[in-house]
């Protein structure tokens, strides 16, 4: 494995499946283009690839099926799970229909309601987030989007199950965090994962949009950055071009790979643990220790 060095820091090794260095040649705006760009796999891709037998569920029992979260049961190898994604689509008509990856109310409870069902039948769940935020229209606040996501954040934080979190693109603020409360967050070394998007936060702090690469340098919002946090626990080498069939499906053999290795390895932890440990890993999230100047 290997570091490497920018602008005088040097990041730590990370768990990548082959050695590359990382990405940081390209400036911020470059990296958030890549990952925005068409022609990047989404959601559905990687279930109807890396998994078998998908047999996708509607609705969230209360008022209607969002488009934009997709989930269902399906086997992971041998082993049964529950997989949930965030779907943005593939060509304008499709993202139409999927809200362009921006979840509703809905869509969250929908998600919810397959997880509490993963739990009852011990299956673990499996999560794929790729979306700019959840909808902010006046039909998600009439039906209560935050409180839609808060459930989920807490629910998830107590789910008697193992849940692993991969962040595919696009990982924008609670839209994100509302699947992303998992034993394990991994992510593609191009997505970012931000409490805000860098155009939103230069336009707020700066007052102009077009200072977002400075905004972004600001939020730690990349892979590199996660990973140093401690906020994610493996940045996953992605495809130079997901459109090159023999590079996807490399990629997609090894995810599939890594996933079966990990669920296998989650599922034989004692429930106490796999629960204290997803809570530690959160409330550490932050912590920081003081360091005396004379000790450096």
């Amino acid at each position: 494995m290997v570091s490497a060095q920018k602008k005088g820091r040097i990041f730590p090794k990370a768990k990548l499946w082959d050695v590359r260095l990382w990405v940081i040649y390209m400036n911020a705006s470059e990296r958030i283009k890549n990952v925005r760009k068409a022609g990047r796999a989404t959601a559905i891709d990687y279930i109807n690839t890396i998994f078998d037998g998908f047999m996708e569920m509607h609705g969230d029992r209360n008022f209607a099926d969002d488009h934009a979260i997709i989930g269902g049961v399906a086997w992971l190898g041998k082993i049964p799970v529950t997989v949930i994604g965030i779907e943005r689509g593939h060509d304008l008509q499709d993202r139409v229909y999927r809200n362009f990856g921006c979840a509703l109310p809905e869509g969250y409870r929908k998600a919810l309601r397959l997880m509490k069902q993963a739990e009852k039948f011990h299956r673990p769940v499996i999560c794929f987030v790729d979306t700019q935020g959840a909808g902010c229209g006046s039909g998600s606040e009439q039906r209560g989007a935050g409180q839609a996501i808060a459930q989920n954040l807490a629910e998830m934080m107590t789910l008697k199950t193992p849940i692993i979190t991969v962040m595919i693109g696009e990982g924008g603020s609670g839209g994100a965090l509302g699947l992303a409360v998992a034993d394990e967050v991994w992510m593609l070394d191009n997505a970012y994962y931000s409490v805000i998007s860098p155009e939103a936060c230069a336009s707020i702090l700066f007052k102009d949009a077009a200072r977002k690469d400075e905004a972004a340098e600001h939020l730690h919002l990349f892979a590199e950055n996660l990973y140093e946090l401690g906020i994610v626990e493996k940045v996953i080498q992605e495809p130079e071009d997901f459109r090159d069939s023999v590079q996807c499906k490399k990629f997609m053999d090894e995810m599939k790979k890594n996933l079966t290795k990990k669920v296998a390895i989650l599922s034989k932890t004692k429930l106490p643990k796999l629960m204290a440990d997803r809570y530690e890993k959160y409330r550490k999230i932050g912590r920081y220790r003081e360091v005396s100047a004379k000790m450096v």
